[in-house]
C-alpha cells in the first residue's frame, strides 16, 4: 500500500529468538487522520509503534513519513516528527519538576530557549496541567502523570502522536478527560488500545493486528459491529455497550 502521509510497506520484524512479531505489514495514514490499532495481547502492536519511532533500528521493509524514508541519517528528524507516548508514564518522566520534564524534549531537539518555554507552557495548557508546573512528577496521580507524559511529547511539535494503551489504569473521570484532550488536539494520531469504545470515539478508522499480520482495515464502527471479525481476533466490547444507537 503506497501513498499517504505515513506509509508502511511490507514491514517484517523477528526477535532474536526467532519469534515473528510482524509479517508483511502494510499501512498508511493521511495527514490529520486518527487511526486505532486493535488486537489481542502479543499481536505485535507495541512492536509496530516502536518501529514508527525508529527504536527497533534496521528495517526489513519500508516506512516513510512525509516522503522521508526511515534511515540512519533521517532518524533524529523522524523522532522529532513522531511523538511516542509509552504505556507507563514513569518510563517518560524523570526530571525534578513537571515543567522540566516537558521542556526536556524540545531542549534536546534544539529549539531556542524561548521556544522551549513557550511550547512547554502551551503543551501543559493543552492537557490541562498548567497548575502543576512546579510539582515533582512522582507526587502526581497516575492520570496526571499520563497527561504530563503527553505534554512532554507535544512540546516538541510532533506531526504524528502515537499512544500505547493511553487509557490503561485510569479511573472513569480521568479516562473521559483524556478522550476529550485527544479529540481536541490538532495532530495526526495512532492509538494502540484495548479500549474499544475509546477507539470508536476518537478514531474513524481502525486496523486489527493479530499474530503480526493486519487482519482488518476499515471504519471503526463497521469493525466493532462485525461479530465474525471480532470473534476471530479475540476482541470483545464491554458488557452493556450498545452499538445500535450509533449511525453507520
Amino acid at each position: 500500500m503506497n501513498g499517504g502521509y505515513l506509509s508502511v510497506n511490507n514491514l517484517n520484524f523477528e526477535y532474536p529468538d526467532g519469534y515473528k512479531a510482524l509479517e508483511n505489514v502494510n499501512l498508511n495514514l493521511s495527514k490529520g487522520e486518527r487511526l486505532a490499532v486493535l488486537g489481542p495481547n502479543g499481536a505485535g502492536k507495541t512492536t509496530l509503534i516502536l518501529h514508527l519511532n525508529g527504536i527497533h533500528g534496521e528495517l526489513k521493509g519500508e516506512i516513510k513519513l512525509n516522503d522521508i524514508s526511515y534511515s540512519e541519517e533521517n532518524i533524529s528528524k523522524i523522532r522529532k516528527s513522531v511523538g511516542l507516548v509509552f504505556q507507563d508514564p514513569d518510563d517518560q518522566l524523570f526530571m525534578p519538576t513537571v515543567l522540566e520534564d516537558v521542556m526536556f524534549g524540545p531542549k534536546n531537539f534544539g529549539f531556542s530557549e524561548k521556544q522551549v518555554e513557550e511550547n512547554s507552557i502551551e503543551a501543559l495548557k493543552q492537557v490541562k496541567m498548567l497548575d502543576f508546573i512546579d510539582k515533582p512528577p512522582h507526587h502526581l496521580s497516575f492520570g496526571q502523570k499520563r497527561k504530563v507524559a503527553i505534554a512532554s511529547v507535544l512540546a516538541s511539535e510532533p506531526e504524528l502522536l502515537v499512544l500505547d494503551e493511553p487509557s490503561s489504569n485510569l479511573d472513569p473521570a480521568s479516562r473521559r478527560e483524556l478522550i476529550d484532550i485527544l479529540k481536541n488536539l490538532d495532530v495526526s494520531i495512532i492509538l494502540v488500545t484495548h479500549d474499544l469504545p475509546m477507539a470508536l470515539e476518537i478514531c474513524s478508522r481502525s486496523v486489527i493486528l493479530n499474530n503480526g499480520k493486519i487482519t482488518a482495515n476499515d471504519n471503526t464502527y463497521k469493525i466493532l459491529k462485525n461479530e465474525k471479525i471480532m470473534s476471530e481476533n479475540r476482541l470483545e466490547l464491554p458488557f452493556g455497550f450498545a452499538l445500535h444507537h450509533l449511525e453507520d
